[in-house]
């Protein structure tokens, strides 16, 4: 049975409805009363003489065998009484074989991001090719079951649990959460626009595939354990998306051992993994569109005959060791096409309007490899990017330096290639040896003045050929 809360509790928390089993015990007192209205009008009737009165067959009980009546009645009742014990002791039954399970299973450390993964790990995904894998409940896979999870430590995810159960036999202490209700788990961190928009890509996306539903609360997950918020450039890009605020459940006045419910919940766990070109070219043009909205960009591109190119500078690690040198540089390659202007900015001295601004009159990126690249996808398509890493990562870094690159190619961008400086802190080992990557990682990043003002003036060429030829596309018709 669900717990009784407080007058002050209420105001927090949503009421449970009654569960449909109790539904049906009324539904069988409500028979009874029914069955014993309809013999004593039953009886009544045989009381009363009929004016033209039938033979009744000898076997047909009269009113006057009033005893065999209440001896129905009574085994009437004795028979549905015994079925409302039986729907309890079921009921019952259900609510304490309800288990919960760890979010973080720690048997699939070594694969948490694989197949299953660790989070939910008896849970497997729904992926229809090209499409987001995800889970939704109740679905037909977990058999009309509801997902509801207990507990919201913050340090260690196996604390956490889940379980399914059906809606009319909710665990103990339970609440049910009304409407929809998004649970992302992320492998990496939300404080990090990139592996947080990553995150809620698929959500996205589920969201343009059903109909525009949006969610009424999301819960944020990292490694299975709760998180509170996001970066505030990502709340912002997703309260655009959504056009509301987010509801982040912080799970503020419940226990550890009093479970929420959902009516019906969305997990993701893979971010964009599995998602097709088409569909993450779809998801970037609606946040894109959705962000210009918000801030009062416009929507068309009118920078005929003009080509903006903005160096996005970083500070601390991975940033140009000569920052105004490297300006310099791709100034003067600017200053020599006509209709050129170059913009430097820090993406964490703007907000994030002025980041959506600056990107919408973008049509050069020029910036080294880091977070602040997420926003290349907020430039018109086709606009150009240019990347630039510290010394080490192209061997060492593994895949994940290839981000942004793929990113140019899911938001309709054009990669302009990559520069990896050959120059920087010494490692200790061999140059091969991965233990050099936590030397390299946030290493400063020098220049090339003869490459960097030959790719920079091929890069405004062909640019600049582009708009040319488009000016002329759209003069003609």
């Amino acid at each position: 049975m669900t717990k009784e809360l407080s007058s002050q509790a209420l105001a927090r928390k949503p009421q449970r409805p009654p569960p449909s089993l109790k539904f049906q015990k009324f539904s069988l007192y409500l028979l009874v009363t029914c069955v014993t209205i309809f013999v004593l009008f039953k009886i009544q009737s045989l009381r009363t003489p009929s004016s033209t009165p039938a033979a009744l067959p000898p076997s047909f009980p009269t009113w006057t065998s009033f005893p065999y009546w209440q001896n129905l009645i009574s085994k009437t009742e004795i028979t549905l009484k015994s079925c409302t014990k039986k729907l309890d002791s079921t009921a019952t039954k259900l609510e304490e074989s309800v288990t919960f399970l760890p979010l973080k299973d720690l048997r699939y450390a070594h694969v948490a991001q694989d197949g299953h993964t660790w989070f939910m790990s008896s849970m497997y995904d729904t992926h229809e090719k090209g499409e987001a894998q995800y889970q939704q409940f109740p679905s037909n896979s977990s058999k009309g079951r509801v997902l509801c999870i207990k507990g919201h430590d913050n340090h260690d995810g196996a604390w956490n649990s889940y379980a399914l159960a059906w809606p009319e036999a909710l665990p103990r202490n339970a609440t049910l959460m009304k409407g929809l209700t998004f649970i992302s788990n992320n492998y990496y961190t939300y404080d990090n626009i990139w592996h947080g928009l990553s995150a809620m890509v698929p959500f996205v996306a589920w969201h343009i595939k059903n109909e525009c539903a949006t969610p009424s609360r999301w819960i944020l997950y990292h490694k299975g354990e709760l998180r509170y918020k996001m970066a505030g450039w990502l709340r912002n890009l997703m309260e655009a998306t959504f056009s509301e605020t987010l509801n982040i459940q912080t799970f503020e006045g419940f226990g550890d051992d009093e479970p929420l419910c959902f009516e019906k919940a969305v997990v993701m766990r893979h971010n964009e993994g599995g998602m097709s070109g088409e569909n993450l070219m779809q998801v970037y043009d609606l946040v894109r569109c959705k962000a210009r909205v918000l801030c009062n960009v416009s929507l068309e591109d009118s920078s005929e005959g003009k080509i903006g190119m903005t160096l996005l500078m970083r500070t601390g690690g991975r940033s140009f060791q000569n920052e105004s040198e490297v300006v310099r540089i791709f100034d003067e390659e600017c200053k020599k096409v006509e209709g050129c202007r170059i913009m430097v900015a820090h993406s964490n001295n703007l907000t994030f309007c002025e980041q959506v601004r600056l990107m919408s009159s973008t049509d050069i990126l020029i910036s080294p490899h880091g977070a602040q690249l997420t926003n290349l996808f907020l430039m018109n398509k086709n606009s150009s990017v240019m990347e630039f890493y510290p010394k080490g990562w192209l061997k060492l870094a593994g895949v994940g330096q290839f981000v942004y690159k793929w990113m140019t190619l899911w938001s309709g961008m054009k990669h302009q290639g990559a520069w990896h400086d050959p120059d920087g802190d010494q490692c200790p080992y061999s140059e091969d040896d991965r233990r050099c990557m936590s030397i390299y990682k946030d290493g400063k990043i020098g220049y090339n003045e003869t490459h960097f003002a030959e790719w920079g003036r091929n890069v405004l060429n062909e640019v600049k050929r582009k708009k040319t030829e488009e000016a002329s596309q759209g003069r003609s018709t």
